[in-house]
C-alpha cells in the first residue's frame, strides 16, 4: 500500500489522528477502505472526494485545519497564519525593484488587509506579495497610467473605458473617474461599488480612496478571497498563469509575479 505523509502544522499526521480522520469520513459515506490508521491512497481519495462534496473546500488530499473543521474533528478552521514573519526586508527581498521606504510604509496596511479576511496562510500572503509586484512594483497604491488600450488617439484620457458595459461605466467621465487604482488597479464602477459596498467604504462615490493605503490593503485582500479556492489550486498545480489570471483576467506581470512567489516560498 502506497503510504502518504500528512504534515498539519508541522508535525506529522499519523495513528490515531488519521483513524478519527478515516472513520469520520466513513461515517459520512467516503469510504477509505480499512480503518487501520495509515494514510493511505484510498486515506487520499476520500478525503479528496469529501472536500469536493464540499464545493467549497480546496481540493488537494489534505486534512487540513478547513477539511477536518468540516468534518467535526475540529473547533478550529483557521489556517496556520504567516503574517507576523513578514518584514519588510523578507518583501524588499521578494520585491528588490521596490522602495524599502514605500514597503515600511504600506506593508501594514497590506497584512491588515489580510488579516480582515482571513488571508493569513502562506499561499495567500505570498499570492498578495506576488500581485503587488506584478501591478505595482514600486510596492504603494497608484493611478493607472494612460495607455492605448485605455485612450484613443486624440481622444480624453480613458475614453476607451467611458462605455465599458462590462465594467459596469456609463459613458464619460467614468473611464477616468473609475480608472485602475490602488494595488490592483481596481477599474470600473461596478468594481468599485461591489468592493466598497463590501469592505464598507463608499468608492463609487469617492474613487480616489482606492489609493488610501488601508483602504487599497481592504480592496486587495478582498479580490483574492473572492477567488481564494481557484488560486490555490493554481498554485499547487505549479500553474502561475492560471493563478495570475484569477486577477489580473491575463498574464500581464507574469514573469514578475513568479519570480515573487518563488523568492518568497524560500524566505518565508
Amino acid at each position: 500500500m502506497r503510504t502518504l505523509e500528512l504534515i498539519l502544522d508541522g508535525e506529522l499526521m499519523q495513528g490515531d489522528d488519521v483513524k478519527a480522520l478515516q472513520q469520520a469520513l466513513a461515517d459520512r459515506g467516503f469510504s477509505p477502505g480499512r480503518i487501520d490508521s495509515v494514510f493511505g491512497a484510498a486515506t487520499d481519495a476520500a478525503v479528496r472526494a469529501f472536500q469536493r462534496s464540499e464545493g467549497d473546500l480546496l481540493v488537494d488530499g489534505q486534512a487540513g485545519p478547513r477539511t477536518r473543521a468540516r468534518l467535526g474533528l475540529a473547533r478550529d478552521a483557521a489556517l496556520p497564519s504567516v503574517a507576523d514573519e513578514v518584514t519588510p526586508l523578507i518583501v524588499a527581498r521578494m520585491l528588490p525593484d521596490a522602495p524599502i521606504d514605500n514597503i515600511k510604509a504600506n506593508l501594514g496596511s497590506v497584512l491588515d488587509g489580510l488579516r480582515h479576511f482571513g488571508l493569513t496562510d502562506k499561499t495567500m500572503v505570498l499570492m498578495a506579495l506576488a500581485t503587488i509586484a506584478a501591478e505595482t512594483a514600486g510596492f504603494e497604491p497608484l493611478d493607472e497610467f494612460r495607455s492605448r488600450f485605455n485612450t484613443s488617439p486624440g481622444g480624453h484620457p480613458f475614453d476607451l473605458y467611458d462605455n465599458r458595459r462590462d465594467l459596469g461605466n456609463r459613458g464619460a467621465p467614468d473611464g477616468a473617474r473609475y480608472k485602475g487604482r490602488g494595488y490592483i488597479q481596481l477599474t470600473g464602477r461596478s468594481n468599485y461599488g461591489v468592493i466598497g459596498a463590501t469592505i464598507g467604504v463608499d468608492l463609487e462615490g469617492h474613487p480616489d480612496r482606492a489609493n488610501e493605503a488601508a483602504t487599497a490593503g481592504l480592496i486587495l485582500a478582498c479580490y483574492l478571497k473572492d477567488r481564494e479556492l481557484k488560486i490555490k489550486s493554481a498554485i499547487i498545480e505549479r500553474d502561475f498563469a492560471r493563478a495570475r489570471r484569477q486577477v489580473n483576467g491575463g498574464t500581464h506581470g507574469l514573469g514578475n509575479f513568479q519570480t515573487a512567489y518563488l523568492r518568497g516560498e524560500k524566505l518565508i
